[in-house]
């Protein structure tokens, strides 16, 4: 039988990474309740912003048991700070659901099914913790494959990340895939950066189209980005006994929803401004 073009890749990532892999918390031991809960933090945030919120959130939330017998201020509290907090109500309501169906659902399409599971976490849980050969396809995913391909599309088209996930479908181990996908996540963190990457360290280097002509920065190629304007709002500060007046967004909020703040001229609209 003859040698598929992506073994050699397969074979010198993951050797590489079973040498140079990073000593991240979540990696040790492969719990799914452990994995997800980090998957989904990782969403947008870097890893060593993730380390301690993960750690306090085991702490006080050791089992899924116990996430779903928590209060959402709770959660939320433990939360603050990392931002993105629909991740958090998420997780809530995703422990919930776990609890109530007695088991952490096993495959890709019912970790999919828990609220705010997109493809990509339901396809790292699937693969890390179940062995399921889910490709993943996130940002530092995209950046390897669109280097090493020379991906010409902007990668915020829908048509650049079919292509990009037909790729890496097509270099996932049917062994070992949960290991692959954290290889190939690994080095976009680390070796192949948005920003100098760092090439004489990377080991499939010799198979990347873009190292080859010499234009690694060019990828990935990314679509002309949308103006945006500074806004300037009002809020009023109402005291009264020494206690603060604040207003709780609806739950059903685009932004920060149910999270308490002071009030502003359509909470209060019969109050004036104080002029200095």
């Amino acid at each position: 039988m003859p040698t598929s073009p992506l073994t050699p890749i397969r074979r010198l990532l993951l050797a590489w990474y079973r040498k140079n892999k990073r000593d991240l918390p979540w990696r040790r031991p492969a719990d799914p309740y452990r994995i997800w809960l980090s998957e989904v933090m990782l969403q947008q945030t870097r890893a060593a912003a993730v380390i301690p919120y993960d750690e306090r959130c085991l702490e006080r939330f050791p089992t899924v048991e116990a996430l779903a017998a928590a209060e959402e201020p709770e959660v939320l509290a433990l939360w603050a700070g990392l931002g993105y907090y629909s991740r958090a109500r998420n997780v809530h309501r995703a422990a919930r659901s776990i609890h109530a169906h007695g088991a952490f659902p096993s495959t890709y399409e019912s970790i999919r099914a828990l609220p705010g599971v997109g493809e990509y976490t339901a396809a790292a849980v699937a693969s890390i913790a179940f062995g399921q050969p889910q490709a993943v396809l996130d940002g530092n995913v995209v950046r390897v494959l669109s280097r090493i391909t020379e991906e010409p599309g902007a990668i915020e088209s829908q048509q650049t990340k079919a292509r990009l996930r037909g790729v890496a479908a097509g270099l996932l181990p049917r062994a070992h895939p949960g290991e692959f996908n954290q290889a190939l996540m690994e080095l976009g963190a680390t070796v192949c950066l948005p920003k100098a990457p760092q090439c004489l360290l990377c080991p499939v280097a010799a198979h990347c189209a873009a190292h080859r002509s010499g234009r690694e920065e060019q990828f990935p190629i990314r679509a002309a980005r949308k103006s945006f304007e500074d806004v300037v709002e009002d809020f009023f500060i109402v005291m009264r006994e020494n206690r603060i007046l604040l207003w709780q967004r609806p739950a059903d909020s685009r932004r920060l929803a149910g999270f308490w703040e002071l009030p502003g001229p359509a909470e209060l609209p019969g109050a004036a401004r104080k002029s200095r």
